[in-house]
Formats: C-alpha cells, structure tokens, sequence
C-alpha cells in the first residue's frame, strides 16, 4: 500500500517536472470560471471551517461552491439515493472511512489518478506523502486506488475537567482503562450532584456501532471479526471489553445509550463528566467560551490503554469527485479538493477549527493545540481498520447498533447479544460471498 502511494507520488513530480513553476489554481480554473459545484457537509467544526475558507476559494478561481448540511445520521443514505438514482446533485462526496469501499466499488467516485495526471489541473505541489499514511490509505484508498483526499479526520482522545480531577484528588487522568473504572470512577461520580465520572456517546445508530461497541473491543484485544471474516465477538477479549462497558455504566449518566457526540460534548462543557473519549475535531467546541464552562478546565490526553495497550479510535472522512457529475464539474470539484486539503492550506484551516491530515502542519503547534500531541501520537500507532471498511459495513453497523443497545439496556446478556450479531453478520457476508472463495478486499 505504501509502496503503491509513493509511486503514485513520484509519478505526479515527474509529470510537472520542469513546468512546476507556471502551474498557478487562477490558471487552472480559468476553463472553468462561472461553474457550480455542490458539496455534501456536516454540522461539525471543520466543515464549519471549510465554509469560513472558501469565499478566497471562490474569489481566486469564479467557481461558485454550495453545500447541504446534512446530520451525520442522515449523510450517508442521502448520498447513496442520489448515487443509486442517477440524481447528479452532489459534485463533491463525503466519504466516511466505512464507505469508502461502498462507494468505490459502486463507481461513484473519481479516481484522483484522472486529475494527478493532468498538468493542467494537478497542483505540483499536492505532495500525497504529507498526507498522515494512517488517513489517505483508511479514507481515501481502496483497492489499490486512492479516490479522496483526508478531510475532517479524527482521533479518538480523552478529554477530561483537570479541575474536577483535581477537587477528586487526582493529579493526572487515567492512563489506563482499568484505572478510570475502579480508581477514578466511584470518587468523580456524584449522582446528587449530577456529576459523573465518564461519558460514552452511545445513541443507536453509528454512534453505537462505532464510538461505543468498537471503541471497547480493541484495547482489550478483542476485534468485530477474525482474519477468516467470521465473527470474533465471542473471543475472551471481546468478551471481556463488552462486559467491561457493562461495568463502566454505573459511572456514567442515566440515559447515556441516548447520548450522541453532542451530548457527550456538552456534559463536559458544563462540568456534569469529568471525562469524554470523543473526536479530535470537537476541541474547538469545547474551547468556544459560549459553549463551554470548562475552557479553563480542559485538558487532553490520549484515550486510556487497554490490556492489549493503546488501541484509540480512528475516524474521519476525505472528500471526492463524484463521477455522475458533468466533467466541468468533476474538475471543478477537484480543485477545491485539492485546494481545500492542501499544505498551504492545512494551518488556516486548523485556525478556523478543522483538523487537517497533513503531517507537517502540526510543527510548531503543540502548544498552541492542546490536542494536536495526543491526536498526532495515536495517528502514527492507531488502529488503521478500527471500523471494517468494506461494502457491507452500511448493513453490519445496524445490526450493532441495534444489539450493542440492547446490551446496554440489559435487555440481552452481553454473551447472548455478542452472539445474535455474531450470527445476523456471518449471514450478511455469507450473502455477499466472503465464504465462498472471495477474497475479502480491506484495501
């Protein structure tokens, strides 16, 4: 996979070698000044980033750029209607790091390679090596193929209220799983108060599947599927992380399977947890003094280890060229890609709130940045398919959400609703052909 980004890489600096110099976005957008492109975004801090940058986009090259905001929830069924129907409304994808294999073995989305191959539109500058190895290989690549640049990219981390910790007697938060369950967990957690001591985003849907039910499997060593593709949810350590969240919910608030990230978010900006594992990307929100008591408060670390060390959650999107669009539009498309995610571009969009995926953007920002040391860390040793990213992923993640729930709620044992998954997604690949011979593609 390495080897095949680095070619690709290089091919792109042979191809302007020599003429690097004249290669300006006014240029390259001139063919297609007047052009509208449409974006699919979500109400999120980057992409609220995104929107603060685009008007010097616009004014640069007279490409006018709009966008829908869609909730998460919502973004991926919508795209995929207007893929599936032929709609041509969406020039520019969203793609979530579990779709990425949905949408391009479907075809909908524009390998870069028809772009970085033409001087005309390809930067000389686009440089696929800055990009963190980690986010283009997860969000933009599949088979071989990278289709989208990484955008809106996250790791998982903990944020926590330092002052909380401290009044607890704490002067550091805990540095494994372990710990904030029996040590940090009876001395935050004060019902009387409304004050408790964590706080697991855990809503039915992907919030469930991926930033609750996942994020418990990995540190412990247990994992969605084995390398056979069968489901591994009754191994030991798979076992032992579910009951582990089982455990921590006493230490939680009531009604915590309806918190999504804004509720997490906000039960930390006004002091009701003393610790989150949430998004990197949400580190603004909770900086933004309208929004959050803690701001003086806050501090961020990695996401606590497990038996099997540190094992944090990675998320995120990259953005890509619809391939229904007319081919003014898929040029246009690509360069505000490009423009958008760019190296140059990479330290206003932090400024602005985003979290970019270049490497060298984070140089010289860790202490400006609070999350930028810890996010950087869990990059360079994360889980790189914390999520499995095949087709079939849009139909699995609801029958973990609906049974991770279900567990939550203590309506089933965590043995009995582990196995009802196990069952319900053996049957979905069995289907899909991963146990007659086909050769299961991550890549």
């Amino acid at each position: 996979m390495r080897h095949t980004l680095t070619s690709l890489a290089a091919a792109a600096v042979l191809t302007f070698a020599g003429g690097a110099s004249a290669w300006t976005l006014k240029e390259a957008a001139a063919p297609y000044k007047g052009t509208t492109i449409k974006a699919i975004f979500l109400d999120r801090p980057g992409y609220a980033a995104a929107q603060k940058l685009i008007p010097q986009f616009e004014q640069e090259t007279g490409i006018k750029v709009t966008w829908e905001v869609i909730p998460y929830e919502s973004s991926r069924e919508r795209q995929v209607l207007n893929f599936a129907s032929q709609g041509g409304e969406v020039d520019v994808a969203l793609v979530d790091v579990v779709w990425i294999g949905e949408f391009a073995s479907n075809g909908w989305l524009v390998p870069i390679n028809k772009f970085t191959s033409d001087p005309k539109l390809a930067d000389p500058e686009l440089n696929l090596k800055g990009f963190f190895p980690i986010l283009l290989e997860s969000f933009g690549t599949w088979n071989k193929e990278v289709y989208g640049l990484p955008f809106d990219n996250y790791s998982g981390l903990m944020f926590y209220n330092k002052c909380m910790l401290e009044e607890a007697g704490f002067k550091e938060p805990p540095k494994t799983w372990d710990e904030l369950l029996n040590t940090y967990g009876p001395k935050l957690t004060k019902p009387e108060k409304n004050q408790y001591a964590f706080a697991l985003q855990s809503r039915r849907g992907e919030t469930q599947s991926a930033d609750s039910f996942m994020r418990v499997l990995w540190p412990f060593g247990g994992s969605l599927l084995n390398d056979k593709f069968r489901s591994n949810l009754m191994s030991a350590e798979s076992q032992k992380g579910l009951e582990f969240r089982q455990q921590l919910m006493k230490y939680m608030p009531p009604g915590i399977v309806d918190y999504d990230h804004a509720e997490a978010v906000n039960a930390l900006a006004q002091g009701n947890v003393a610790m989150i594992t949430e998004w990197s990307a949400f580190y603004s929100t909770l900086m933004d003094p309208t929004k959050s008591k803690v701001k003086d408060c806050l501090a961020i670390t990695t996401e606590p280890a497990g038996p099997a060390g540190l094992k944090p959650a990675l998320g995120g999107f990259s953005l890509a060229v619809s391939s229904q669009s007319p081919a003014a539009k898929q040029a246009a498309s690509w360069l505000l890609i490009q423009w958008l995610t760019s190296a140059k571009m990479a330290v206003p969009y932090i400024e602005a709130g985003g979290v970019s995926g270049r490497v060298d953007a984070y140089k010289g920002l860790e202490d400006k940045y609070q999350f930028v040391k810890p996010m950087v860390a869990s990059w360079q040793g994360g889980v790189p398919d914390y999520r499995p990213r095949f087709p079939e992923w849009a139909s699995i993640t609801e029958i973990v959400a609906e049974w991770g729930t279900r567990i939550m709620l203590n309506e089933v044992s965590v043995k009995d609703g582990a196995a009802a998954i196990g069952q319900r997604m053996e049957a979905v690949l069995q289907e899909a052909g991963y146990y007659e011979g086909k050769k299961p593609l991550l890549k």
